[in-house]
C-alpha cells in the first residue's frame, strides 16, 4: 500500500549562480546588503543588491557553502545578476556560473522531508532519492518550509521519494500575499528602497561597504522612510478582486502602489501618513489597509 503523503509541495520558478575562487566571499560581500560572512557554514541569508542610489535591482537568498557560494534567485533573474558580477569583477579571483539550466527548486510546505533534521542547521545537505539534494528552511507561507534543490536529471526520483502532493505555485502566492511576506520580483518593488517594502530583513548596517550603503547609512541615521509595506483588503460586495502593480489613490491623490494580489488581498507600497480607516482606491476597486504585514521570521 502505498503511504499516505506527510507534505505539499510547490514548484518555484527558479534561476540560479554559482561563485567559486579564493576571493568569492569578499566579492560577495561587496556586492550586497546583508552579511554573509557572519553566516555558518553551511548557510544561508536574505539580501537585496542594489543601485549606488540604493534602490534594488536584484534580490536573491545566498547558500555560503565550503567550496563555493550558491545564489537562488527567481526565474530568468541570473543572466541579470551575472551581467552584474562581471562588470564589477575587475583582479578578483572569482568565477561566476550559471546552473539554471541543472538545478530546480521545489517548496515544501513543511519541515517533513526524510534526510531533513528538524531543529538542525538552516542548511542541510543530504542523499534523498538516489543523489544529493540541499535544503534551506525559508519562510514562504508564514511557517516555515524547506526550499529542495537538486538537480533537474533527478527530479522524477526526488519527486517519488518525497511523496507528497503538488500546490500550484498561485496557491504560494496567496499564502505569501496573506502571509504579509514581500518578493520584490512577484510585488513589482524593482527601484524602490528595500526598507520601504518589508525588506529590512536582508540588511546589515554593520558590514562594511557595498553597492548602496552609502545611500542605506543616512537613511538609518535618518531612521525613517516615506513608505513602509502594508497589507490591502477589497472592500467591493462579492469579494472583486484588486488589481495587481497599481497606483493607490487616497482622495485623487496616489499614495502607494499594489504588488501582487490574491483575490481581495494584496501587499502594497504606501504612504506612512494613509490612516488605517483611510478609503481607498486601487484601479477602480475600494479598499482598506490591514495592519502592517511584517513577515514571520
Amino acid at each position: 500500500m502505498t503511504p499516505t503523503p506527510a507534505s505539499t509541495f510547490t514548484r518555484l520558478p527558479s534561476s540560479a549562480l554559482r561563485l567559486t575562487g579564493a576571493d568569492r566571499l569578499d566579492f560577495a560581500q561587496g556586492q550586497m546588503t546583508n552579511n554573509l560572512k557572519a553566516a555558518p557554514t553551511p548557510g544561508m541569508i536574505e539580501a537585496c543588491f542594489l543601485s549606488p542610489k540604493g534602490q534594488i535591482e536584484l534580490f536573491a537568498r545566498l547558500y555560503k557553502r565550503e567550496n563555493d557560494i550558491y545564489i537562488h534567485l527567481s526565474e530568468n533573474e541570473a543572466p541579470l545578476l551575472a551581467a552584474r558580477f562581471r562588470k564589477y569583477i575587475i583582479f578578483d579571483a572569482v568565477e561566476v556560473q550559471d546552473l539554471s539550466s541543472e538545478l530546480a527548486t521545489i517548496h515544501v510546505w513543511n519541515e517533513d522531508v526524510g534526510g531533513w533534521t528538524t531543529g538542525g542547521p538552516a542548511v542541510q545537505s543530504f542523499d534523498f532519492g538516489g543523489g544529493l539534494v540541499m535544503a534551506g528552511r525559508v519562510n514562504r507561507t508564514g511557517t516555515p518550509g524547506l526550499d529542495l534543490h537538486y538537480l533537474r536529471k533527478h527530479e522524477g526520483a526526488v519527486l517519488a521519494a518525497l511523496n507528497a502532493t503538488e500546490r500550484p505555485y498561485s496557491e504560494l502566492e496567496a499564502a505569501r500575499i496573506r502571509a504579509g511576506i514581500s518578493d520584490p520580483s512577484r510585488d513589482g518593488w524593482i527601484g524602490n528602497l528595500p526598507q520601504e517594502v518589508g525588506l529590512e530583513g536582508a540588511m546589515s548596517y554593520r558590514k562594511g561597504c557595498y553597492v548602496g550603503q552609502e545611500i542605506m547609512a543616512r537613511l538609518e541615521a535618518r531612521g525613517n522612510t516615506r513608505y513602509h509595506l502594508a497589507g490591502l483588503r477589497g472592500t467591493e460586495p462579492g469579494g472583486a478582486g484588486l488589481p495587481a502593480h497599481t497606483d493607490i489613490t487616497q482622495g485623487g491623490k496616489t499614495v502607494g502602489r499594489s504588488g501582487a494580489t490574491a483575490g481581495n488581498a494584496a501587499l502594497a507600497r504606501i504612504r506612512k501618513d494613509v490612516p488605517e480607516d483611510a478609503v481607498l482606491n486601487v484601479g477602480g476597486v475600494s479598499a482598506t489597509l490591514v495592519a502592517q504585514a511584517v513577515p514571520v521570521p
